[in-house]
């Protein structure tokens, strides 16, 4: 028997809780094939196999936090072979790996992906993936659940749940615990971290997104074409974001004990969204990134993040923050700090809205801006002018090219 253990998470993570396993004993594993996910304070982390073999014994439970180096399962080393005798479907299954890739084989699948195809009974080589490069995503999983006729085969299992609901009498409350994840406690501690240090406030302004949303029609087909990845306004916001911060530097800084540290670089944290909450992966130097670089950058962060393949130390450091809640909706709101960070600028929804130009009411694409910061470092001037610039160069887009 070989010893599975829990391999190095990365600079002073030294524990993680074990969010699921992705065989069960008796299962074929392959060298270095996933059979187990982690979950750290950020990110989740898959733990391969050290040898093709059989599955053996599990000695953590799901849930249980784990050590750096401790032992978690065993793997009997060279019985894969015989793993296919009796069960037939999974030589069939086995043989087509190169065709199965793209629809999205078992063993290639993420976590987030894994455990939807277990909660749903969809055969993930069943369905065709839409991720990159013909991978499943968790919509495509929930997609074919939702399509699929009723399941013949998985009712047996469902079959005893209904039998407690009957027997409820009509009306009956009830509640469900589930424990929280590493990340969300993370989540959870930061952000009441940040309100008890900090001396939160939030300034707004809004922006008219009509020059930007016209350039962006206008050159997106030919900026996809050319770069291999959509314009979006993420990449604008960024750009004008980065030359703010060169105007106003105490909003790109922070505090460290009695000292402000500033900085000559724009490590610019974007939040994302993945399966178990927000992530923020780090834009590094984004003051050196054209505008498709930075759409490029993003673009990998979503799709790793769904995926949970981001890695620990792209999440590290940062030294201003930028958080679009637009894309869910969000007319307004007062983001909180990502410690030690001293601002970080929320992003809202486009909404057409009346506004007053040279005396004419007339109709405009527009957008909330806030500014959360910390006016122990931040005055409030600072950041009125913060978002002056910032909105100066997104309804002049031409200020970014000059640098103005």
């Amino acid at each position: 028997m070989t010893d599975v253990t829990v391999p190095v998470l990365g600079e002073s993570i030294t524990e993680a809780t074990v969010g699921e396993w992705l065989k069960k004993p008796g299962d074929a594993v392959a060298v270095d094939e996933p059979i187990a996910s982690l979950e750290t304070d950020k990110v989740s982390v898959e733990v391969p196999s050290p040898v093709a073999g059989v599955m053996g014994k599990q000695l953590v439970a799901v849930g249980d936090t784990v050590l750096v180096g401790a032992v978690i399962a065993q793997i009997e080393a060279g019985g894969a072979a015989a793993t296919p005798v009796p069960a037939p479907a999974a030589a069939p299954a086995a043989a087509p790996a190169p065709e199965a890739a793209p629809s999205g084989e078992a063993a290639a699948l993420s976590p987030s992906v894994r455990r939807a195809v277990l909660e749903h009974g969809v055969d993930p080589a069943t369905v065709q993936g839409t991720g990159k490069d013909g991978r499943l995503t968790k919509e495509d999983v929930v997609a074919a659940a939702t399509a699929k006729p009723a399941a013949p085969a998985p009712a047996p299992t469902p079959a005893p749940a209904p039998a407690p609901a009957a027997a409820a009498p009509a009306g009956a409350r009830r509640e469900e615990r589930v424990r929280m994840t590493r990340l969300r406690q993370t989540i959870a501690s930061r952000l009441k971290e940040a309100q008890n240090t900090a001396a939160l406030l939030t300034t707004f302004n809004d922006v008219d997104m009509t020059a930007v949303m016209e350039a962006r029609t206008k050159y997106k087909d030919l900026f996809e074409k050319k770069h291999g990845v959509r314009l979006g306004f993420m990449g604008f916001f960024v750009k004008a974001a980065v030359m703010a911060l060169k105007d106003i530097p105490s909003v790109n800084a922070s505090i460290e004990g009695d000292e402000i540290v500033y900085h000559d670089y724009a490590d610019i944290s974007v939040a994302v969204s993945a399966p178990n909450g927000l992530v923020v992966p780090v834009i590094r130097d984004a003051q050196d990134l054209t505008v498709a670089g930075i759409e490029k950058t993003i673009g990998d962060f979503g799709k790793r993040a769904k995926d949970g393949t981001l890695k620990m130390e792209e999440m590290k450091g940062g030294t201003f923050t930028i958080s679009n809640g637009g894309v869910f909706g969000s007319l307004m709101s007062t983001p909180i700090i990502n410690p030690p960070q001293s601002a970080v600028l929320g992003l809202h929804r486009i909404e057409e809205r009346p506004v007053v130009r040279n005396g004419q009411i007339v109709i405009r694409p527009m957008m909330y801006l806030a500014l959360s910061y910390d006016h122990r470092l931040v005055d409030g001037r600072e950041a009125v002018t913060f978002l002056v610039a910032l909105k100066n160069a997104i309804e002049d887009p031409t200020r970014l090219l000059i640098d103005l």
